[in-house]
């Protein structure tokens, strides 16, 4: 015999369901199996764990969509820096809404305190699982990293920077017509640009074979880290191989710092030479040699696939997975569910006693009438408030959306900007190095100069003296026109400095109207949860009243042969339920 985890009723080990309140008696096997957490989200099973999370397939209980639920191991929990580093994760993924990153639903806490958030429930398989199976052919490896590339693009204009990018944390996804769907995941670790809370002294987080080497001589974090991680997904991606092969971190690291790459085409001479570029490209030791930025990436990796006869993925505005499939509400089952139990109940009683069941019984039976329209007004309740929940998610969504658009469109432009910066600033390098060594030369045309000066003393007008005159001013000359190129490089670079930082003060701006939205949208979230919260805990109560009052009204009942088919329609009923 086994008991009904809710009512503790005893059933045969092979009963699946508990009649009066529906409880799963196969939730046994997994405590959390059925479930509901924060009022809204069932839980079904569990999808996969890490050493700090498991992930569990669940489904929202007002609307018919699947979602995924992570929750923190409660090990973890009591440490404050571990659980804001798990919020700072729903946070930073939440935000980006973009069709290439992870949509996540919900965050907050349980009952007993662990952090969990809800997010969109995925199939397929992590990008290291696809490179196990041998390198990936350009033609599908080039389509994949575009929409890696849009997503960290997206990420970076927005200001988070994800510090923790490897294939484990891409999922490849199919959409309808076969192709790939990236998803890039867990931005455990991401970090904020103006946000340096969590990052201390010392700390170096991350995989060690996808770490650029100023995180490691530096501990600099920002979004040039992200580009040399994509260089070695990229090669790995290409090779089945990783750039720098180690039996420990510390040798991961010092490669990183001294070693050079190999080139991807001396593994595999098939690797066109324009992704082989690109590759060592984002290898790069110094941040300032890879390339200006996602965006610029991504343009590259288009023209790659146009060379290659490659698909390019949809762009974000118009790609199908930026829209959230339509929400269709449930049928109300609780108090609907329970009125059919009374009149079963009712049934019982004419069945045994006719028209003069005894007082207590009819009692029982009209406090359970009651209570059954008490629960269906605060469910009712609950449901209104729950989508009212679902219309302030979809105001957030939408809202994130629109600032994505916009900020990308700005990102191509502060792209184009940073790329007209460094090849003026480049012209400006080579104008100052060629005013110096024309100033080099007209110093050495000088001493020459004066050195005749010297042997002719005035009294003996020397031919080299002549030439040493022109030579001068042949240098004073060059000098001048390398001077007039260096003076026009600097001013056209700080005509494109200014306008990449222009372009930057309304990134900037973006952001601050988003973190505006965000915290709008929490407001209203945190008002409208917490009268849900109210409401379910006020059902729950109620609901618990029913099912003792139900529990005393059966027991007597069921030893009455006569009634086995009414029991036998209830569990039926509460089978279905489920």
């Amino acid at each position: 015999m086994k008991a009904c985890p809710q009512c503790n009723l005893r059933y045969p080990e092979d009963a699946i369901f508990c009649f009066l309140d529906g409880a799963s008696l196969t939730a046994l096997l997994d405590p959390l199996v059925g479930k509901t957490i924060a009022g809204r989200y069932v839980i079904e099973g569990l999808l996969g764990e890490g050493g700090m999370a498991r992930v569990y397939g669940a489904r929202h209980k007002l609307v018919e969509r699947p979602c995924a639920v992570k929750l923190m191991n409660p090990v973890y929990a009591a440490d404050a820096t571990v659980r804001e580093r798990f919020r700072r994760e729903a946070k930073s993924a939440q935000a980006i809404a973009h069709p290439n990153v992870i949509e996540i639903f919900d965050q907050g806490e349980t009952d007993e305190g662990v952090p969990y958030m809800v997010m969109e429930r995925l199939e397929g398989q992590t990008l290291s699982a696809l490179v196990d199976g041998g390198p990936l052919a350009p033609r599908r490896a080039v389509p994949i990293m575009i929409q890696v590339a849009r997503g960290i693009a997206r990420a970076h204009d927005l200001g988070v920077v994800h510090r923790d990018l490897k294939p484990d944390n891409i999922f490849v996804c199919r959409r309808p017509d076969g192709s790939d769907l990236v998803k890039i995941l867990d931005f455990g670790i991401a970090r904020s640009r103006s946000d340096t809370r969590l990052t201390t002294a010392g700390e170096l987080f991350g995989t060690p074979q996808y770490l650029a080497p100023e995180r490691i001589t530096k501990g600099e974090a920002g979004p040039s880290v992200d580009l040399y991680a994509l260089g070695v997904i990229f090669f790995e991606m290409l090779t089945a191989r990783l750039p720098f092969e180690a039996n420990d971190a510390a040798s991961f690291l010092i490669m990183h710092m001294k070693d050079a790459p190999p080139a991807p085409r001396s593994i595999d001479r098939k690797i066109p030479e324009q992704l082989d570029a690109l590759v060592l490209q984002l290898l790069q030791k110094d941040p300032l040699a890879r390339p200006v930025d996602a965006h610029r990436i991504e343009h590259d990796l288009v023209s790659a696939a146009h060379a290659l006869g490659a698909p390019v993925p949809p762009d974000v505005e118009s790609d199908p997975a930026s829209s959230r499939p339509e929400a269709r509400p449930l049928p109300a089952v609780g108090s609907e569910q329970w009125g059919t139990r009374v009149e079963v109940f009712e049934e019982m009683l004419g069945r045994i006693y006719g028209r003069d069941a005894p007082a207590e019984q009819q009692r029982t039976l009209a406090e359970l009438r009651k209570l059954v329209n008490q629960v269906g007004e605060v469910r009712s309740a609950s449901a209104k408030e729950q989508r009212s929940l679902e219309e302030i998610d979809a105001r957030g969504r939408d809202g994130r959306q629109r600032f994505g658009f916009a900020v990308d469109a700005l990102g191509l432009d502060a792209s184009k900007a940073k790329d007209d910066v460094r090849i003026v600033r480049s012209e400006l390098d080579r104008a100052s190095a060629e005013t110096k060594a024309a100033l080099a030369a007209y110093v050495a045309s000088q001493r020459e100069l004066m050195s005749w000066e010297g042997r002719s003393g005035m009294a003996e007008p020397y031919p080299q003296l002549a030439s040493a005159h022109r030579g001068c001013a042949t240098a004073v000359d060059a000098w001048i026109e390398v001077r007039k190129r260096e003076r026009a490089a600097r001013v056209t670079l700080e005509e494109k400095e200014r306008a990449a930082s222009d372009i930057e003060f309304q990134i900037t701006a973006l952001r601050n109207a988003l973190a505006s939205h965000e915290q709008g949208i929490d407001r209203d979230r945190d008002a409208a949860h917490k009268h849900a919260i109210e409401l379910s805990a006020d059902a729950e109560r109620l609901e618990h009243q029913l099912l003792q009052l139900a529990t005393r009204f059966c027991e007597p009942l069921r030893s009455r042969p006569e009634l086995g088919s009414l029991f036998q329609q209830l569990e039926s009923d509460a089978a279905a339920s489920n």
